[in-house]
């Protein structure tokens, strides 16, 4: 009889979660959903363990479970409305400890899936079964691991980096706090879209002149006081950017060495507006 050796840090000690995936959740996922659904198939294949084994397996797996341990740490909107730097978004990537967790619910281990009938396919399970374990796995952690109260300063206290940024209706509701503007009605002006490149992340959000003059007004002098800020030469390298040089011309007549130089001073010109910001309301 073979004996099958699973190292340690293998591919394969997620397998079991596959098992415990309904189908609304592994159809998004092509190289899960075309796993064998005999586990003794996979074990007697090497192509299936190469599978396994790959690096699409592990993201997808990751992805998968992720999509259906987010939902219960009590945020708004969809995992995709998160970034990488969000705490609750890395939260719901914990794929070793949501595996044990599941071990411990179901008893589904890399044993059970071994020893089980060569002629039994598994069933995929309902998504309302998965969603209740999962709700009551994720409480569970929470407590275990002492993550209530980061995730409640993260409630508290968001700041720009938690949010991926494509419009959405949390981060536009973030946008409008940290902007003490209450109105529906809004833009978002980006240095991305004013002077035209990606490098130009910062997010200048201004509402609605025609229907909200005074927050308007008011965001518009905000937006120009902290211009105020700036040096002569970063004004006139956003001026340069707003005006069609690229950035190798605004290197060139601002004398900078090469382009890099010009954005590397544009992360700092970020930085500085992001803590403008929060020094602005933090004043009384």
């Amino acid at each position: 009889m073979a004996v099958l050796r699973i190292p340690a840090d293998s591919n394969l000690r997620y397998l079991p979660l596959v098992y415990i995936l309904p189908w609304e959740v592994i159809s998004k996922y092509p190289v899960l959903a075309k796993l064998p659904r005999i586990p003794g198939d996979i074990f007697s294949a090497n192509e299936q363990l190469d599978i396994i084994d790959g690096d699409e397996f592990r993201k997808e797996i990751l992805d998968a479970v992720s999509d259906l341990a987010f939902p219960h740490f009590g945020f708004r909107g969809w995992k995709e409305h998160y970034s990488g730097f969000c705490p609750v978004w890395i939260f719901s990537y914990s794929l070793p400890i949501w595996a044990k967790e599941v071990e411990k619910e179901t008893g589904m281990n890399l044993p059970r899936l071994i020893h089980h009938p060569r002629n039994l396919p598994f069933a995929y399970p309902g998504k309302e079964e998965v969603d209740t374990l999962f709700e009551r796995i994720v409480k569970r952690v929470i407590v275990d691991q002492n993550w209530q109260p980061v995730l409640d300063v993260v409630k508290e206290m968001p700041c720009h980096e938690d949010f991926e940024p494509v419009r959405s209706n949390v981060r536009t509701d973030f946008l409008r706090e940290w902007y003490h503007t209450r109105s529906k009605k809004v833009q978002e002006v980006s240095l991305e879209q004013t002077y035209g490149d990606e490098y130009f992340g910062l997010m200048f959000f201004i509402p609605d002149a025609s229907s909200h003059v005074e927050e308007h007004v008011i965001s518009k002098v905000f937006l120009e006081s902290f211009l105020k800020t700036l040096t002569e030469q970063d004004r006139r390298l956003l001026d340069l950017r707003q005006r069609g040089y690229t950035w190798a011309e605004i290197a060139q007549q601002l004398g900078y060495a090469s382009h890099s130089g010009v954005l590397k001073r544009v992360d700092s010109i970020m930085k500085r507006y992001y803590e403008y910001g929060g020094a602005r309301a933090a004043q009384p």
